[in-house]
């Protein structure tokens, strides 16, 4: 689904911090379109994050996160060409999972 996430990763001093932009529409099922009929719901509800194969972040949104939600977080280790990889999942079942190396 739609482009790809934009991910920075950066590891200091034994700790590693993640910056990602997420492009998704992030529907909370309240709005109406111009007719009046409501636009379904349609959110990120699951986030998992990997180091290294190695679960680091694990989160679960609701309707409430704004469209094209950015992520920020931290976590102790990693070392510059380690892989780090994002996956989310969606109300309709999509997922996207993107990876990037640390630097």
């Amino acid at each position: 689904m739609g482009n790809p996430m934009r991910i920075r990763a950066t590891t200091t001093d034994g700790v590693t911090e993640v910056k990602a932009l997420m492009s998704h529409p992030m529907e909370t099922g309240l709005r109406k379109d111009s007719a009046g009929a409501l636009v379904p719901a349609h959110y990120i509800r699951q986030v998992l994050a990997r180091h290294n194969e190695k679960v680091v972040l694990a989160a679960e949104w609701g309707a409430a996160v704004s469209q094209n939600p950015f992520l920020q977080f931290r976590f102790r280790g990693g070392a510059p060409g380690d892989k780090l990889s994002i996956e989310w999942t969606d109300t309709s079942g999509d997922t996207r999972t993107d990876e990037v190396v640390l630097s």
